[in-house]
């Protein structure tokens, strides 16, 4: 029951989730899915989480404190990993260290270990990265033809981010993006919900002031839902009907296919079609 989404452009990273964890008839819940870290001109870092929200909250408890061993005699932690990919690794030990303690018990109970993590942002002078990070622990890494991650409700608000996200997309173009990806969302599934946190981070800046949470009274995010339906409303109206008598039109519809046969129709049980 949530949707969230890190993006990793030329010019930066963008960051959104929502904040619904539960839809029933008589009970909406709300607890925020994202986690800011930062040391200014150290490192800055961004986690969103999706799935069982008592695995996410373990998991982010226990990765400020988590260590990991790196052999070299001091622990590794997110505060002094001098790469993101080290950093991830903290991570994912916190998520085996939560899966060790509580997926036996969860078993148990018919429930199944599910939690997904979106971890980005930048250290030192390392380069930006953005991380997708599964129940197990495990992750892959955004690369340039795949810039962008989801978790959550996913399905609703990939379209347009498919269409529009590449890495030279401008950072406010990518924030517009995702807003109106997560509308798109809203609008189809009732588990998603506001408020909504955004995070925009400029590439090389290690902190970022470009942080707002975003309610039902947000004027931009108002604007954003009423012009996207009425823009897809009249794009929709202005593309052609199909014309099946032979009208003029300037894509046909009706054309024979040069390699599959038209429908056939069965007019009669003993009828065969192969």
């Amino acid at each position: 029951m949530t949707y969230c989404v890190g993006i990793k452009l030329n010019a930066g990273l963008v960051f959104l989730s929502d904040s619904r964890t539960n839809a029933g008839l008589d009970q909406i819940s709300t607890f925020r899915k994202m986690m800011v870290y930062e040391r200014p001109g150290d490192r800055f870092m961004v986690l969103l989480s999706a799935g069982n929200l008592s695995i996410s909250q373990s998991v982010r408890e226990i990765l400020q404190v988590e260590k990991v061993d790196n052999g070299t005699g001091v622990p590794l932690t997110i505060w002094n990993a001098t790469s993101l990919f080290d950093a991830v690794r903290v991570l994912g030990s916190a998520v085996r260290r939560v899966y060790d303690q509580d997926g036996p018990s969860l078993k148990a109970s018919g429930i199944e270990f599910n939690a997904s993590f979106i971890f980005g942002g930048q250290i030192g002078n390392e380069a930006m990265r953005l991380f997708l990070v599964y129940s197990a622990g495990n992750f892959i890494e955004a690369t340039r033809e795949t810039c962008y991650f989801q978790i959550g409700e996913s399905k609703y608000g990939k379209p347009v981010l498919d269409r529009m996200i590449t890495p030279l997309t401008p950072l406010d173009e990518a924030a517009k993006c995702a807003l109106v990806s997560m509308d798109s969302t809203l609008k189809s599934n009732l588990t998603v919900g506001l408020p909504l946190d955004l995070v925009v981070y400029d590439a090389h800046a290690l902190h970022s002031n470009q942080i707002v949470c975003i309610d039902e009274q947000n004027p931009y995010f108002q604007m954003i839902r009423t012009t996207w339906g009425q823009r897809l409303r009249q794009v929709f109206e202005s593309i052609e009907d199909p014309q099946w008598k032979g009208g003029e039109a300037n894509a046909p519809l009706v054309v024979a296919s040069p390699r599959y046969e038209s429908m056939k129709k069965i007019t009669h049980p003993g009828e065969k079609i192969i």
